[in-house]
């Protein structure tokens, strides 16, 4: 479900729907309907997996952080660097994979040079399960 989710820029309402569909594959696969009244904490806690978004989140960073540790001349930390000087028109900004990538990393208090420690990067980003 969340294949190539590394380079999604996702929404509240992308998160939204997926943790959705997580629940009805959780309930479906323990035979939990709406009618027994069982919330989705509960559901989950039997399962012991960690929510979808957390799980997308942590492959984002994880990505991210194998793309800065390559060297300067790849193709991929090469585009990440180019930037468009246009106009901007009203409204919004459209969501980007690297405004999410930022986002996420604010929310987590993580300095950019940690990219280059590679324990140090996986022990900030990852998300176990819970057990």
């Amino acid at each position: 479900m969340i294949y190539g989710s590394e380079c999604w820029a996702t929404l509240k309402k992308h998160e939204q729907k997926l943790y959705t569909a997580e629940m009805k594959m959780l309930r479906w696969a323990g035979g939990v309907t709406c009618l027994d009244k069982v919330i989705n904490e509960y559901v989950r806690g039997s399962f012991k997996v960690a929510p979808i978004a957390e799980k997308v989140k942590e492959g984002r960073l994880k990505w991210y952080g194998h793309v800065m540790r390559r060297d300067d001349s790849y193709s991929v930390k090469t585009v990440l660097n180019i930037s468009t000087q246009r106009s901007r028109g009203r409204g919004r900004r459209l969501a980007t994979w690297w405004y999410t990538v930022k986002r996420d990393r604010k929310t987590q208090n993580i300095p950019l040079l940690t990219t280059q420690d590679r324990p140090a990067w996986r022990k900030r980003t990852r998300r176990p399960d819970p057990k």
